[in-house]
Parts: structure tokens; sequence; C-alpha cells
């Protein structure tokens, strides 16, 4: 009967070295406003319908379109976006096969009148049903490679 590490099990309750430390009565700092994470640029198009229709007009990759900005962009749209919209890109992923998650449109489709620009902007903000992937990847070189080989797909869709 002896009891072992007892503190594991009653652990002894520590207080706090001040209730609100800083001035403004809380206990963590909030980040400068207007202040950017390394390794992200502003994007100055807003989360709207205009913004959308601004981006597919005027938004423009600064990547080039390498072999491995391509095979990059293969290995993040595998990662990220083939589990909804398909290896291909014809709307036929994991998910929409097992029925999860219905109505993801081929990048085929008439009505599928998309560029780099909008693609950025969809993966940046998301679009209907479909959420931002931008704080899953780790930089907007990720972003644009990603929209990048969307365009290869699409490409080779309508070819």
């Amino acid at each position: 009967n002896y009891q072992y590490f007892p503190n594991m099990y009653e652990s002894v309750g520590y207080d706090t070295y001040a209730e609100a430390p800083f001035a403004d009565g809380t206990a963590a700092q909030l980040p400068v406003a207007g202040s950017v994470p390394r390794g992200w640029e502003p994007y100055d198009y807003p989360n709207t319908n205009e913004g959308y229709e601004l981006a597919k007009a005027n938004l423009k990759s600064p990547l080039e379109e390498t072999p491995e900005n391509l095979t990059q962009g293969k290995e993040l749209y595998g990662i990220y976006c083939a589990v909804c919209h398909g290896a291909k890109g014809d709307g036929q992923g994991t998910l929409v096969k097992r029925e999860k998650i219905l109505g993801v449109p081929s990048y085929a489709d008439q009505g599928r009148n998309i560029n780099i620009g909008s693609t950025y902007h969809t993966i940046y903000y998301g679009l209907n049903s479909m959420g931002s992937y931008a704080s899953q990847l780790s930089s907007e070189e990720e972003i644009w490679q990603i929209a990048t080989y969307v365009m290869e797909l699409k490409n080779d869709l309508t070819k």
C-alpha cells in the first residue's frame, strides 16, 4: 500500500504572478495593429464577391511556371485538395465518391470560368461551402503553387 509519485495525482495549485500584468488589464498582449506575420504579404482583396471579381481580373502569380513549382503544387494539391476535387480536378474526390460532400464541380465545367487569380482568392478565403486553406499552408508561395497546378489540371481537362 505505497503511493508512488503522489504529486502526479494531487498536484499543487499555483497562483499566477499577477492578475493583469499589462496596462490595459489583460494577461496577454495582442500584436500591434497592422502587423503582418513573417512570410506573408498583405492581401488587398476583400472577402466579398467584388473582391473575388477584382482578384480574377487583376491578380497574377509572382511565381514562374517551373517544373519545381508544378511538382510542389501537385504534392500540396494531393494533400489538401484532391480529397474533394479529385486527383484530376474532375470533382470526384474520395469524399465525393463516398457521398460525404456533394456538388464539387469539375474544373472543366463550362460554368467554371476560373483563372489563377480567382483560384488564389478562393484558397485564401474559401468560397461557398469550401473553407479557407490559408491557415493550413505555410506561405503564400504554397498557395500560388497550388493555384498554378489547378490551372494545369484545368488545361488538361479541357483538351
